[in-house]
Order: C-alpha cells, then structure tokens, then sequence
C-alpha cells in the first residue's frame, strides 16, 4: 500500500518517524529536557540524598549529651547570666532543663532570624556545643532543598511545576519512544557494537523504557507534593479523609524529622478527636486513619522510599539517580542536532539551498 494511502494511525504503527506529530513532540521532549535539566539534576540527588534521612536523625540525635554530677546545678538566673556573658549579642529564648542529673540543659537563642540552639553543662555553665548535630543539620538542609527549594511554600509550589514538567517528559518520552513496529524491540536493549552516538541513543531510549513507570511515580507524586489541595479533594470525594483533613475542616502537618510518619496537629483537632488522640496518661496516641489517609500514605512513601528495609533505601538511591543519566544521554543528543560543527554546518547548507538566488547578480 502506497504511503500516501495509509491512515494516521497506520503511519504511526509502522513508521512513526515520518509522522509530523511525532516530530511536534519530540521536539517538546527535546527543549523541555533541556529547559528542566538542572532542575532535574538537582531534585535526583537530593532526593538520592535524603532516603536514609530517618535513619541520620535517630543515629545522630540519639545520644543525649550527658554531663558529670558535680554536686547541685547552678540556680537558673546564674547559668542565665553565663549565657548571656558568652553570648552578649544573642537574646534568650528559652532554657530546657533535662530530668535526669545527667543531661545536659538545652538553651535556645535568637540572633536576628537565625535560632542557636546550644548545649551547656547544668553544673559548671560550661558550653558543650551545638544541640543539634551536624549530621541532621546538614540532611535536614537537604531535605528542605528537596521539597521546598529553601523558599518555604513557594519553593513548594516551584516544585510542583516542575514535577508537571517531569511528567510531560514522561508522557512525550513515552510516545516518541515506539520505533515501529519492525524494530521495537532494538528499544528494549542496547548495542555495544554501535558507534557512541547510537550507543547513547540506545542507552537513552532502553533505560527511559525501562525506567518509565519509576520516573512518572515520583513525577505524578511530586505534583502531589506541590499541590497537594486538589488530590486531597478528590480522595476526600471516595474517602473522607481524618488524619489528612482539608483545611476547611480540620488542618494536619507532619511530624519532626526524625519520625517520618505523620500526625494531627493537635491545636486544630476537633475535641471529639482530640480526646482519643491524647488518651492514656499524657501520651500522644494515633488516630485512626481512613483509606484516603493510608493511599496519602503511601504517596509519601513511595516518593520518598520509606516503605521497606535498608536494602530496599539503597536501592532507592540508585535508582534516583536515573533521571541524572537521562538528561546527560538526552543532553548530548542535543548538542548533537543543535550545537555541534556537524549540525551548525548542516543547518548553514539548508539555509543556502532554500535562499533564492538573485538571477541580477
């Protein structure tokens, strides 16, 4: 059958190449992988980075600074004047007093918007260092690049836009990835033999296959993450929602770091459940969740990798780094076609032969 005969679909089926549609997103795969690329880049490793995140915050944060008894403690107003004498341009905020004769006392201080939060030593004031490790200052800074950009709810939503962007490159990819019917399969697999422009091709195509349902998780997760209202709603439609509220009704939050789970925020719980969530004898207890709260769960879970053993974070961590290697096989595919020699001089010989020729010259 000629191929002016064949229908759209027919064309699609057996040659996609020539089908200007393709051609349309192609180029749209091409420009927005290289328009999100350090975006990209940057979400992949952090993301790689804070797997193990829970697991740096309960190793870091378990030992206690534990101090010498040395008789009685300094009175309160005292250990307050060494303070301020060390610190003479930070204000006092608060001074937490451990149970146990042991700890050390936790003094919080502010200096302009910056908190210092410091450890002393009860019953000689001597300053013991930070409260805070490095090691959970340094994954919690992560963190917070991860999901915000360190620009609180707008870098959230900053981020939510570009996890729309991830998944266009998803879906265009996915497309244009379908070579035709008489060589599909050379997409699953690569070719060493190849020259390094088709190898990388190959690596490129075979690994955004294979990696596709991996990369959309995080990407439709991610617009979540950015967006969360709208998801919220719709859950909330087949499943009301308890322990994922909508603000409207009842506002939740996460936890501090070093749980990731996640639980009301006590000040807006409605009595009703206020009182079965802090029964017992002064003991946080959890609330009960729906099935919205437990498929909300599970969005963070599987973004994030907290869902199984430390074999399975490795994993995670990877794998995360797979966007990395596409946008650098899809980079140099683009210079290839746009910026290279070759292509410049291709591009120079097409504008010459499409010029019209002054026939008076």
């Amino acid at each position: 059958m000629p191929a002016d005969d064949l229908t759209l679909w027919q064309r699609w089926f057996r040659r996609p190449q020539g089908v200007w549609l393709r051609r349309a997103l192609f180029q749209i795969h091409l420009w927005t992988g290289i328009g999100t690329g350090l975006y990209v880049l940057l979400i992949s490793i952090t993301g790689s980075a804070i797997v193990f995140r829970n697991e740096i915050y309960q190793s870091a944060g378990s030992g206690t600074r534990v101090v010498q008894v040395r008789g009685a403690k300094l009175p309160a107003d005292d250990l307050k004047k060494i303070i301020r004498q060390k610190y003479p341009q930070n204000s006092l905020s608060f001074v937490f007093e451990g149970k146990q004769p042991t700890t050390a006392t936790e003094v919080w201080m502010e200096h302009g918007r910056e908190r210092i939060q410091r450890l002393f030593d009860p019953y000689t004031g001597a300053d013991l260092g930070d409260s805070v490790p490095q090691a959970i200052r340094v994954a919690a800074w992560l963190a917070r690049l991860h999901t915000d950009l360190l620009y609180g709810d707008t870098g959230r939503k900053v981020n939510g836009i570009g996890a729309i962007f991830l998944t266009s490159l998803c879906v265009t990819g996915a497309i244009i990835w379908w070579p035709g019917v008489k060589t599909w399969r050379r997409g699953l697999a690569i070719d060493p033999r190849s020259n390094w422009k088709r190898l990388n091709w190959d690596l490129h195509s075979a690994l955004g296959f294979w990696a596709f349902s991996l990369i959309f998780m995080w990407a439709i997760t991610g617009v979540y993450l950015g967006f969360p209202l709208p998801f919220q709603k719709i859950i909330n439609h087949y499943s009301p929602l308890i322990q994922y509220a909508l603000p409207e009704e009842v506002a939740f939050a996460p936890t501090g770091a070093s749980t990731g789970s996640f639980v009301a925020d006590e000040a807006k719980i409605p009595p009703a459940q206020a009182k079965s969530f802090n029964s017992g004898k002064g003991r946080r207890q959890p609330i009960r969740r729906s099935p919205g709260d437990n498929f909300i769960r599970w969005i963070y879970y599987l973004h994030f990798g907290n869902f199984a053993g430390p074999k399975t974070k490795a994993l995670w961590v990877v794998l995360g780094m797979i966007p990395v290697f596409l946008f650098v096989t899809g980079a140099i595919m683009w210079w290839n076609r746009v910026l290279s020699p070759a292509a410049r001089r291709a591009r120079t010989l097409a504008a010459r032969i499409d010029t019209p020729v002054d026939a008076s010259a």
